[in-house]
């Protein structure tokens, strides 16, 4: 006889039911965010709500020019790559040594850096800004991104450590017979069927530097320096007192989002499966 399939059950359709209501509501924000950054200021004062009568494109020219949206999405592309290249390239490494060293110093090892995931950035924040102002690397794109380095280290190397935990040791010793020594197996052979967790995790730390607002605001004050999120901040300050542009803040929040819904849109299925692997490990 055939099995058949069960339907869902009340609460399935419930939950399915709010899932679906969720994502229509974070899409009609969008939607409005996009249109609102589309209109003038005094239309979006009158109407909250509506449909830009006459498209007003030069709010993004105001804010690209005016706002410095320009430089600092540059500094924000740099950085962000820049910081989030070099943790995977440093804790993909560490990773690799705890997944595979059972042992009880490796153990505690892994959770001394899922620890460090606890840890409020606010407690970090003056004495990285001390110890940054002591080595002359505040207001340096090199520091900021060193710093975004630090930050990174706790949770890429606890995910990475799933991935590699979950490479079969058998690739390893077919490695060894071949006459490949721990590095050579590594970078040829580990790190090709890990590409999906460096990928996965390269692309988190990007979204995490990309959107962090705090240690970039501490760090960095000239106009050439600062990144999109503290550039969207100080526009909206300097609009308080000079009348606010409402058009143009938002043209400001949509350079900042374009680019995290691109991501998302091409490679958000890789980013969700990629967090699941190795969970059961």
């Amino acid at each position: 006889m055939r099995s058949r399939r069960s339907s869902p059950g009340p609460a399935t359709r419930i939950g399915t039911a709010v899932v679906w209501v969720l994502v229509a509501a974070d899409l009609l924000l969008l939607l409005w965010v996009f249109l609102t950054s589309l209109r003038s200021g005094p239309d979006i004062l009158r109407h909250g709500f509506g449909l830009p009568t006459s498209p007003k494109l030069g709010n993004y020219t105001t804010a690209l020019d005016y706002g410095g949206f320009g430089r600092a999405a540059l500094n924000s592309v740099l950085v962000s790559v820049a910081a989030a290249a070099v943790a995977v390239a440093l804790a993909a490494p560490a990773a690799y040594a705890l997944a595979r060293r059972r042992s009880r110093t490796s153990s505690a090892l892994t959770m001394t850096f899922a620890l460090g995931l606890g840890v409020p950035g606010q407690v970090l924040v003056v004495p990285l800004f001390v110890g940054m102002a002591n080595l002359n690397l505040t207001d340096n794109d090199f520091g900021l991104a060193l710093v975004y380095v630090g930050l990174a280290m706790p949770f890429t190397v606890f995910l990475l450590t799933g991935f590699f935990a979950s490479v079969p040791g058998a690739l390893e010793e077919a490695a060894v017979l071949d006459g490949a020594g721990p590095l050579r197996s590594f970078v040829q052979v580990v790190l090709p069927v890990a590409r999906g967790g460096l990928i996965t995790a390269f692309l988190l730390q990007f979204i995490a530097n990309w959107n962090e607002t705090l240690f970039a605001i501490v760090l960095t004050n000239s106009q050439n320096k600062i990144t999109l999120p503290v550039a969207l901040a100080e526009f909206v300050a300097s609009q308080q007192y000079n009348g606010m542009d409402y058009g143009t803040m938002f043209a400001g929040v949509c350079i900042i989002l374009a680019p995290m819904i691109a991501l998302f849109s091409w490679m958000g299925s890789r980013i969700i499966s990629g967090m699941t692997v190795g969970i059961g490990k």
